[in-house]
């Protein structure tokens, strides 16, 4: 079970980051959303992720599976769209709490920041307030709002690549046609 909060947020917070990690992710689907991730920290090692998440805002079901790095490669090779890139920065938090904040497709017109904090139980993740020197920082709480899910992301940016191929093919099948019949 996943228990977490999310803001879209504009930048990274001040202060230094415990954790600093790269990832790319991409998805088969996006209802019930079906993932694969890579996860490189900093100060080596990846970590292979094939993931099942259940719908819902505040809690919802999550499974994760790891992968080898080959699975990984193989499956990555089955997507159609290119993977999401994001850099994450964990920063620790009072009550042994992790702010996760996440830079997603930094070189895209799209990219954006967001971040997340997650909870033991549903009770601490609705009694929880940010620290007083956090409390501007995250202001826009986005948690269970349609769209705000790196899936609903994926769908947005990616999914549109799908119509161009698309359009693409008939474009060239087009041509095609009219070379035979001329």
């Amino acid at each position: 079970m996943e228990i977490e909060r999310r803001w879209r947020v504009r930048s990274w917070p001040s202060g230094t980051p415990a954790a600093v990690l790269t990832m790319e992710q991409g998805y088969f689907s996006t209802r019930p959303a079906i993932r694969i991730r890579a996860e490189a920290f900093s100060g080596g090692g990846t970590r292979y992720v094939l993931c099942f998440k259940g719908r819902g805002g505040l809690c919802r079901e999550e499974i994760e599976l790891e992968l080898d790095a080959e699975r990984y490669r193989r499956l990555q090779g089955m997507l159609e769209h290119p993977m999401i890139c994001k850099e994450q920065r964990r920063y620790p938090l009072p009550g042994g709490l992790t702010l996760e904040v996440n830079q997603v497709d930094r070189d895209r017109e799209s990219g954006f920041f967001y971040a997340e904090v997650e909870f033991s139980d549903v009770q601490a993740a609705r009694a929880w307030m940010p620290p007083e020197p956090l409390r501007a920082y995250l202001a826009d709480e986005v948690t269970g709002q349609p769209g705000q899910s790196m899936a609903a992301y994926w769908e947005r940016t990616r999914s549109s690549l799908l119509y161009l191929n698309m359009l693409n093919e008939m474009r060239f099948m087009a041509v095609q046609v009219r070379a035979l019949t001329n």
